[in-house]
């Protein structure tokens, strides 16, 4: 198992296509790529950067993100996100975030992640469910 320390790196990519515009996502009303897309690959970097690093019922949730979103991506290019941890505080850990598409950085930022207990998590939300 790999150590769970500063300095680790995730990189998540994928394609702009319709689904992920901010038209689609109701953030916007023009066709590339949406702010809430981006965040959720730029968490998606973040616990790849994780990958190896955690006990068995152990994983993460996202408690805090705050991200800048620089510059606009048409349909069809490639972006990618990546993630740094920068700081291990017990069981918050947190992150630096960059995105980038084909030609320019598009946002940057800074997560926060615990971690948790799979088992104990999914049950407490179990508990919350409507009757």
């Amino acid at each position: 198992m790999k150590t769970l320390e500063p300095g680790l790196v995730g990189v998540a990519e994928r394609e702009v296509t319709r689904d992920q515009t901010a038209e689609a996502f109701g953030s916007g009303l023009v066709p590339v790529y949406a702010t809430p897309a981006m965040v959720g690959l730029m968490e998606q970097a973040a616990v790849h950067a994780l990958e190896g690093c955690l006990g068995e019922d152990q994983t993460t949730v996202g408690t805090r993100i705050e991200v800048t979103h620089l510059a606009a991506t048409p349909l069809g290019d490639r972006v990618r996100a990546e993630a740094i941890l920068t700081s291990v505080d017990g069981r918050r850990l947190t992150f630096t975030l960059s995105a980038f598409d084909s030609r320019e950085k598009i946002g940057e930022g800074r997560h926060e992640r615990a971690v948790i207990s799979r088992g104990r998590f999914l049950e407490r939300v179990a508990a919350k469910r409507p009757v």
